[in-house]
């Protein structure tokens, strides 16, 4: 792994959007829950409170992170779902990461609000037509994003930080 922030790589977009596609995406979210909270499972405080590498988070905050980024991805799909070409409301996440909670809160927390934010966002995105999967928001820095993109990037996102932790723990024997 050459890139420590990246242990899967960087985020790019390949292939067409089918429904196999779309369905490999909502399955990988429908299952970080529970990856997450495997990945956690016995991790003492002070496991918890260390960086993933050097100068990153600890594994709390990318818990934590975790669940502040998934549910305002929920909160932009029914945005884009119910308003046409909404514009969202980007947030500073390494800033919100510093807040208290996301540096000392339990883990169990973000656990919880993890597994039931994906449980009714995979209900959403399953109920999707293939036309609503085009349906955009409009984000503030990267422009418009259509849903299957934002489905696509945030499949990556579970599989990227789950890799943080998973690599810090066989890297430290834990």
């Amino acid at each position: 792994m050459s890139d420590p922030r990246f242990p899967i790589g960087p985020f790019s977009l390949e292939g067409d959007m089918t429904p196999d596609t779309l369905n490999g995406f909502i399955e990988i979210i429908e299952n970080a829950p529970a990856e997450f909270r495997a990945a956690a499972a016995g991790l003492s405080d002070a496991q918890l409170d260390t960086p993933y590498r050097d100068g990153g988070w600890t594994v709390r905050q990318v818990i934590h992170h975790m669940a502040d980024s998934h549910m305002n991805s929920y909160i932009r799909y029914k945005l884009a779902l119910t308003e046409d070409n909404p514009t969202i409301k980007p947030y500073a996440e390494d800033r919100w990461a510093e807040l208290e909670d996301g540096k000392s809160a339990d883990v169990e927390v973000s656990l919880c609000l993890l597994k039931c934010v994906h449980e009714r966002w995979v209900m959403c995105m399953r109920a999707m037509t293939l036309e609503q999967w085009q349906r955009t928001f409009h984000h503030p820095e990267r422009g418009i994003v259509p849903l299957d993109e934002t489905a696509a990037l945030y499949a990556w996102h579970c599989k990227h930080h789950l890799a943080h932790i998973t690599h810090l723990r066989e890297r430290m024997g834990w």
